[in-house]
Protein backbone atom coordinates (compact mmCIF):
# COMPACT_ATOMS: atom_id res chain seq x y z
CA UNK A 1 0.00 0.00 0.00
CA UNK A 2 1.21 3.36 -1.03
CA UNK A 3 2.03 6.49 1.12
CA UNK A 4 -1.04 8.10 -0.93
CA UNK A 5 -3.40 5.64 -0.89
CA UNK A 6 -6.57 7.94 0.41
CA UNK A 7 -5.95 10.20 -2.81
CA UNK A 8 -7.81 9.43 -6.06
CA UNK A 9 -6.17 7.27 -8.79
CA UNK A 10 -6.66 10.39 -11.41
CA UNK A 11 -6.01 12.77 -9.08
CA UNK A 12 -2.17 13.41 -10.32
CA UNK A 13 -3.92 13.55 -13.64
CA UNK A 14 -6.64 16.04 -13.29
CA UNK A 15 -4.23 18.24 -12.71
CA UNK A 16 -2.29 18.34 -15.86
CA UNK A 17 -5.71 18.74 -18.12
CA UNK A 18 -8.91 21.76 -18.62
CA UNK A 19 -11.16 22.33 -15.91
CA UNK A 20 -13.59 19.54 -16.10
CA UNK A 21 -16.69 21.28 -15.51
CA UNK A 22 -17.42 23.28 -19.26
CA UNK A 23 -18.29 27.22 -18.80
CA UNK A 24 -21.80 27.39 -18.54
CA UNK A 25 -21.82 24.62 -15.84
CA UNK A 26 -19.23 26.64 -13.36
CA UNK A 27 -21.58 29.99 -14.05
CA UNK A 28 -24.40 27.96 -13.17
CA UNK A 29 -22.73 26.42 -10.09
CA UNK A 30 -21.46 29.78 -8.93
CA UNK A 31 -24.51 31.18 -9.03
CA UNK A 32 -26.71 28.90 -7.09
CA UNK A 33 -23.62 28.74 -4.36
CA UNK A 34 -24.30 32.95 -4.56
CA UNK A 35 -27.88 32.48 -3.92
CA UNK A 36 -27.18 30.01 -1.24
CA UNK A 37 -24.91 32.00 0.94
CA UNK A 38 -25.60 35.63 -0.15
CA UNK A 39 -28.26 35.76 3.20
CA UNK A 40 -25.96 35.02 5.39
CA UNK A 41 -23.43 37.88 4.08
CA UNK A 42 -27.06 40.24 5.14
CA UNK A 43 -27.24 38.83 8.52
CA UNK A 44 -26.38 41.14 10.93
CA UNK A 45 -23.42 40.07 13.04
CA UNK A 46 -23.76 38.85 16.61
CA UNK A 47 -23.12 41.78 19.15
CA UNK A 48 -20.48 39.70 20.75
CA UNK A 49 -18.51 38.22 17.94
CA UNK A 50 -18.40 41.72 16.65
CA UNK A 51 -16.76 43.11 19.78
CA UNK A 52 -14.42 40.74 19.64
CA UNK A 53 -13.49 41.18 16.19
CA UNK A 54 -13.05 44.82 17.01
CA UNK A 55 -10.51 43.71 20.13
CA UNK A 56 -8.74 41.59 17.61
CA UNK A 57 -8.41 43.92 15.57
CA UNK A 58 -7.27 46.81 18.07
CA UNK A 59 -4.84 44.73 19.48
CA UNK A 60 -3.33 43.59 15.89
CA UNK A 61 -2.68 47.35 15.84
CA UNK A 62 -0.93 47.87 19.14
CA UNK A 63 1.07 45.35 17.38
CA UNK A 64 1.97 46.73 14.50
CA UNK A 65 3.14 50.13 15.98
CA UNK A 66 6.32 49.07 17.60
CA UNK A 67 9.86 49.39 16.92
Amino acid sequence: MSANSNTHPSASVMTDHEPILDARTRLRLGLQLQALYEPVLDEVLDPRLAELLQQLETDRGATDVGP
